[in-house]
This record gives structure tokens, sequence and C-alpha cells, in this order.
């Protein structure tokens, strides 16, 4: 399978790679299964920048989708009790077994114009691909100041996970743009509505009239 598709559906704003595969699960926004085949999954590996572009994903297959989904459920429970201040000992253990793999191997080789590019040094394996995202959990969580710039979106209809490295960390959503512009659109029809309500005109009974 050679990923040509759009990654226009994707969004990789939450700061790291193991975040944004937890943004898409059906939980996060209330939306429909983002990973929802073979395909799918192929095409979030390449936008996600786990594999190269124009990298052959043939082995890409429906087991795969399986295991990410599970790596994904596990994470999303592991940052949620970490941002609650609990233990989730089980998930845990099973992103450290993942991240004990090893990750996929890269070369750098000469691409058109004798540019160095990025390849990967074998076909890709689903068990060196979990091995990245777990890993990259394990560095998120060891690292004091990024696990301090773990939030959660504040909008209503989204529970994405993200890291918030604004200035002053006074970032309230995952995205200005998606959650943040959503916000306050609705706070401002919520304005206009409550001055309708205000500035109305009384109706006066008609008896009340002389």
């Amino acid at each position: 399978m050679t990923v040509g598709r759009s990654a226009c559906d994707w969004r990789f704003d939450s700061g790291r790679p193991c975040l944004d595969l937890v943004a898409t699960g059906i939980g996060t926004t209330g939306a429909c299964e983002l990973l929802d085949g073979a395909e799918r999954l192929a095409d979030w590996l390449v936008a996600a920048g786990l594999v190269p572009g124009g990298t052959r994903l043939d082995a890409v297959d429906e087991s795969w989708v399986v295991r990410f989904r599970q790596l994904r459920t596990g994470v999303d429970r592991l940052l949620t009790a970490e941002l609650g201040g609990r233990g989730a000992g089980s998930a845990l253990d099973r992103v450290n077994a993942l991240a004990a793999e090893a990750p996929p191997g890269l070369r750098a080789v000469r691409g058109r114009g004798g540019k160095l590019v990025r390849v990967l040094s074998a076909d890709p394996d689903c068990g060196a691909l979990l091995a990245a995202v777990a890993r990259d959990v394990v560095e998120l969580l060891t690292d004091p100041v990024a696990r301090a710039a773990l939030r959660r979106c504040e909008a209503g209809n989204c529970r994405r996970i993200y890291l918030d490295t604004s200035r002053g960390r006074r970032r309230r959503w995952c995205s200005s743009e998606v959650c943040g512009n959503r916000e306050r659109v609705a706070r401002h029809r919520r304005r206009v509505a409550a001055v309708a309500v205000r500035d109305a005109p009384v109706a006066v009974p008609d008896a009340a009239v002389s």
C-alpha cells in the first residue's frame, strides 16, 4: 500500500506524536473513529511523521489497527491518570513493554536534486512503530518540563490532551483556531442573545391602556 491520501482530516496540534495518536479516538471529540481501517492508519503514520513520506506500507493490515488502538487506549488511560494524580499500573506496564522494543531504523539517502532524505532502513514493522510511540510517552512523562505542560482542553465538547507551550502557560484549548474559535463564537452568541432579551420591548396588556 502506497499512501497517497490527503492528511487534511488529521490534526497535529497536541505537541507530541503520542498525544496526536490519542486524539484520533472517538472519546476525544465525540467524532467518528479516525483509525477506521488499514488505509487510514497508514495515512496517519505518514502524516504523524512516524515513517517518511513515500514509504510503502503494504504490510499494514487490520491487525496493525487493533494494536495501535490498544496502545491508544493505554496511553489515554495513563495520561488521564497522570493528570488526575493517580496511578495507572497496567497501562504503564504496557507502554514500558512496548517501549523496550527497537524503534524503526533510519538512513539518509540522496533524493532528487542530491538532497539527503530520510528512509527506513528496513520494511516497516508494527512492533517497531508501536515502540516509537511508546518511547515518546516515556520521554514525555519522565521530562519534568514537558510533564508540567500537559493540559486537558477546556472546550465543552473536547477532551484532547495537549502540551501547553505558550508564554505564561495560559493556553486553555488544544487549538486556538479550532476549539478556541468555537468557544469564542459560542460566547459571542450568548452575549448577543442576552442583549436581545434585555432590550426586547415589554408587551403591555390591553387592559392596562386607558
